[in-house]
């Protein structure tokens, strides 16, 4: 019985735990005086904004902001989450600000108050370079057309698509929505024609085949009735670089001229290699240490409800199965979401990506590894049990000194198991700017475009993790055997 009593002191700890992550994050309202402003971008949105060979954060819009900040005198950080995450990030109040090529809507007026416009864009259709049966709106009947969320070009094509009888195919990045098209699974794109003809210049495959249509104007947004005095300060920075002719300069840098760093003069398999391995090793450095501590808490919180899962306690029990069931019944790009957009919207509090991600990975794989415990701890023989309570070991003691040693060894592999599975997952926390591994391969490729490659460089660095990782488990596995024999 005495190790009911241990119950309260675990998830206490667990408790305790999770508020000492959360506490790692910026939370709440600093003062202006000394505000660092979060402003929240696309850096797979060339030219406005991508990430250059090294490291920096470049664009038409990263140029206008640092040129605004200084003008203004006010501080910021870049958080680059996608153009998706950071209009949700915005609207969750997890960031001051966005800066994506954003175009002002009516609709979004509703939740976000815009700047003056900084750029006037338009839309236009692409096609693979070497499609010649494609060359206006009335070629695409009966076909697919790509393009990317939230963006004018989605909205073009979703007013037009009934008019001309096409199908519409969602992309969440530029690169993936180009090489759709070059494969031909789409036979078209429509996208904001200053990223499409930047994109054409740097060689994606595709070529232009219509005027340009008339679009929106791009706006710095910030949520509605918030950070009134960040907006003033981008309107008067922005009419400040337009007096001086530095507006200008910054168009001409990236549309006129072209001349940048996005390309890449090695666009051969090594040198795109050794081009991107610096930022590569970033991102699997990322990867493993959120696979790596996510499952030391994982571990701890496994132990926890695994046993509560087999208490006699039939409340300890129901909350153990009630939470193994959420996070083992429910997608983990959910959990990411609801861990870092929906609670800090609720409750109006902030935390950062690589927290809520942790968070998000550490809950998940713990629910897995409850269901280890379990049922390592259950394929013990009862015997065991029974033999050491009849000895006079109360059941605490018999669990931790009899049962658990043995269970321990029948559930290390699952564990290495768990581990290969986790480390996957941590692609998927992506989604929420977390520049991790796959997150690296997206950025690199919005600079260079070289989407087939890379994705087969960023495999082969899985698979090496993965591989080193199932010898582990394999080396595990047989020194177990030999134990026991």
């Amino acid at each position: 019985m005495k190790i009911k009593t241990r119950f309260p002191k675990l998830i206490l700890f667990f408790v305790v735990l999770l508020t000492a992550l959360s506490m790692l994050s910026p939370l709440t309202n600093v003062k202006a005086a000394e505000k660092t402003y979060q402003i929240a971008t696309d850096i797979t949105f060339a030219p406005f904004e991508f990430q250059d060979t090294s490291g920096e954060f470049v664009g038409i819009d990263m140029d206008l902001v640092a040129a605004i900040a200084k003008d203004q005198g006010f501080k910021y950080e870049i958080k680059p989450l996608g153009f998706n995450a950071a209009v949700q990030a915005l609207e969750s109040k997890q960031v001051d600000a966005v800066i994506a090529g954003m175009s002002i809507t009516d609709e979004r007026k509703i939740k976000f108050n815009f700047s003056d416009p900084y750029f006037d864009s338009g839309i236009i259709m692409a096609v693979s370079e070497s499609n010649d049966d494609v060359s206006s709106y009335n070629d695409l009947k009966g076909k697919k057309v790509a393009v990317k969320t939230g963006t004018e070009g989605a909205s073009f094509a979703e007013s037009i698509k009934d008019k001309y009888g096409f199908s519409i195919v969602t992309f969440d990045d530029s690169a993936n929505m180009y090489e759709d098209v070059k494969t031909g699974n789409s036979v078209a794109v429509f996208d904001d024609y200053p990223v499409l003809a930047y994109g054409i210049k740097q060689g994606n495959g595709l070529k232009s085949v219509t005027d340009k249509e008339a679009g929106a104007s791009y706006g710095f947004a910030v949520s509605k009735g918030e950070n009134a005095e960040l907006l003033e300060m981008f309107n008067t920075g922005l009419a400040n670089l337009k007096a001086s002719g530095e507006y200008q300069k910054i168009m001409d840098k990236y549309l006129e001229t072209g001349s940048n760093t996005a390309a890449t003069k090695d666009t051969g398999f090594f040198g795109l290699l050794k081009e991107s391995m610096p930022s590569l090793m970033t991102g699997l450095k990322m990867t493993l240490i959120l696979t790596v501590v996510s499952l030391i808490i994982a571990t701890i919180v496994g132990i926890v409800f695994g046993l509560m899962r087999i208490a006699k306690s039939k409340l300890l029990s129901t909350i153990a199965m009630i939470y193994i069931d959420i996070f083992r019944g429910t997608p983990l790009i959910v959990q990411a979401f609801f861990i870092y957009f929906g609670i800090p919207a609720a409750f109006d509090f902030r935390i950062t990506a690589f927290v809520a991600g942790l968070i998000t990975l550490s809950l998940n794989a713990g629910a897995y590894m409850a269901e280890i415990v379990r049922g390592g701890i259950q394929s013990v023989d009862k015997g065991q049990m029974e033999a050491a309570r009849s000895l006079g070991l109360p059941y605490g003691k018999a669990m931790l000194k009899v049962v658990l040693p043995q269970a321990i060894q029948l559930m290390i592999p699952a564990f290495i198991n768990q581990f290969v599975i986790t480390l996957k997952d941590t692609s998927i926390l992506s989604i929420i700017g977390i520049n991790e591994l796959t997150q690296s391969g997206k950025i690199i490729i919005a600079r260079n475009l070289e989407s087939f490659q890379m994705w087969i460089i960023v495999g082969i660095i899985y698979f090496i993790v993965i591989m080193i990782l199932t010898k582990v488990s394999n080396v595990l596995e047989r020194r177990i055997k030999n134990g026991k024999a």
